[in-house]
């Protein structure tokens, strides 16, 4: 299965950035992680269909205030073979 490492630009932490693209994540049943960035950004690491893998980062690019989306940027990575439930990590 295809997995992406994706970075998200704009005002995205403190306002439930990350809860949102676990749900969205969740609903897509895509595994993988989501974490703030120390330099404001959110990035994450998704891996399943990709349909649903191109899905979730339109989802991600149209959330809603408080948060303010400038760029979702996804690098496509080599698949791993440890399906998991996408989770927040600190």
């Amino acid at each position: 299965m295809p997995r992406y490492d994706i970075t998200v630009t704009g005002r995205v932490q403190g306002v439930g950035f990350r809860y949102f693209a676990q749900l969205e994540a969740s609903q897509r049943e895509l595994s993988g992680w989501v974490r703030n960035e120390p330099d404001g950004s959110v990035r994450m690491e998704a891996q399943g269909d990709e349909e649903n893998l191109h899905a979730f980062m339109r989802a991600l690019g149209q959330a809603r205030y408080p948060a303010e989306v400038d760029q979702v940027i996804p690098v496509k990575l080599n698949e791993k073979s440890e399906p998991s439930k996408f989770r927040i990590v600190h």
